[in-house]
């Protein structure tokens, strides 16, 4: 049978201030065109569809449109809730989704096996797909105590929970002619993150080995780390990664889609298929004479300038550059704290604010008047 495998979307998102809404429809309607293109027997989303919670209307009739379209490609389509998503609302779709022929599984029920999705190729392969969305710390407790394995302790940890849930949902991994399959978001300890990733649920003990997957699972389709990877674990485990940067912590990632092949018999074959219809992010640095010299007009543009702070700056990078959706000053323009001169002791506030000017090269016209008359103002009513 062939997969194809996505993950973390993140419909809804916005950079800097800036929407992403019509780069979001051009790289699902790119990625719709791989799965016309691949027609392969099951679509697996893996997590974060959203980028919010509370996602707009717009985002919404992207993704349920997005899951139509895939649907409509002639594959089965499983989907589970992210970390950004908000679970229950997605539940709240399932109507929606059943009648449209899509899978969608947004939070773990109180019925295990609502999360085995089973099915069959055209060609007569037998397949099940253990799909678990997102758990927090908290949810993985109650999840575990739903499903009546063992009372939970104080002392386990995430980890535990997850291993536990996983091993009761891939139990029926043992049944001959059938390809095993497994869908989750979660982070696999050693994993390379790609950058956009929420950080609270990726450390802080949200990490689990690759250990807790069966080693009789054909394949693990992950979703949570935006960088598309391998994962050695004992059974294949791989992350498809965003199918767009979703902020300048990803720029040197490649976008993609994966695209398995796999049978009962035989080892699953990935590939990546590249997906090139979301802007490129790129960090820029230079002074504004080497700033003008820059041409990436279809890139977003993160730039680190080569200059003293001054009012306005920010606005002339922005005029050479349309582009730059944040601008800094280049760290090594800023002065360490330890190389100033400026001692604190026996010297006036008028003085100390003159040393802090002096220091960030600041020679704008009538700040140290303005300075002295809010001080004189405050000193008075003081």
């Amino acid at each position: 049978m062939r997969i194809l495998h996505t993950s973390d979307w993140h419909v809804g998102k916005v950079l800097k201030g800036r929407n992403r809404h019509e780069e979001h429809i051009k790289v699902l309607a790119q990625l719709v065109e791989v799965a016309r293109a691949e027609r392969p027997d099951l679509v697996i989303v893996a997590g974060d569809l959203y980028d919010t919670a509370a996602p707009s209307p717009d985002s919404v009739r992207v993704v349920t449109r997005a899951l139509s379209a895939l649907r409509q490609a002639g594959a089965r389509v499983v989907a589970i809730g992210g970390n950004h998503d908000n679970g229950q609302a997605l539940d709240a779709l399932r109507p929606w989704a059943d009648a449209a022929g899509i899978e969608l599984r947004g939070s773990v029920r109180d019925r295990p096996e609502d999360l085995i999705i089973r099915g069959e190729t055209a060609s007569g392969e037998r397949w099940q797909v253990a799909a678990l969305p997102f758990l927090s710390q908290r949810y993985a407790i109650r999840a575990v105590e739903m499903y009546d394995l063992t009372a939970a302790e104080a002392n386990q940890t995430y980890a535990d929970h997850i291993a536990r849930l996983i091993a009761r949902l891939a139990e029926g991994f043992d049944e001959p002619g059938v390809v095993n399959l497994l869908t989750a978001h979660l982070t696999i300890v050693g994993a390379s993150s790609g950058g956009g990733e929420r950080e609270a649920h990726t450390v802080m003990g949200y990490a689990v080995p690759a250990t807790v997957f069966p080693s009789n699972a054909h394949y693990v389709a992950l979703g949570h780390l935006h960088r598309s990877q391998r994962v050695i674990g004992p059974c294949p485990v791989r992350y498809s990664g965003s199918p767009l940067a979703v902020d300048f912590g990803e720029e040197e990632n490649v976008c993609s889609v994966a695209i398995v092949n796999v049978s009962v018999d035989k080892a699953a074959q990935v590939r990546d298929v590249p997906l090139t219809s979301a802007r490129t992010l790129r960090t820029v640095r230079g002074s504004l004479d080497q700033l003008a010299t820059v041409n990436l007009p279809d890139a977003w543009l993160r730039v680190y300038v080569r200059e003293k702070p001054r009012v306005g700056l920010r606005e002339d990078v922005q005029e050479l550059l349309p582009n730059a959706l944040e601008v800094r000053i280049d760290p090594d323009m800023v002065p360490e704290p330890g190389k100033q001169t400026a001692q604190r002791a026996g010297r006036s506030p008028r003085q100390l604010f003159g040393d802090y000017l002096d220091n960030r090269g600041n020679a704008e016209e009538g700040v140290r008047e303005l300075f002295d008359e809010l001080y004189d103002e405050v000193s008075t009513q003081q």
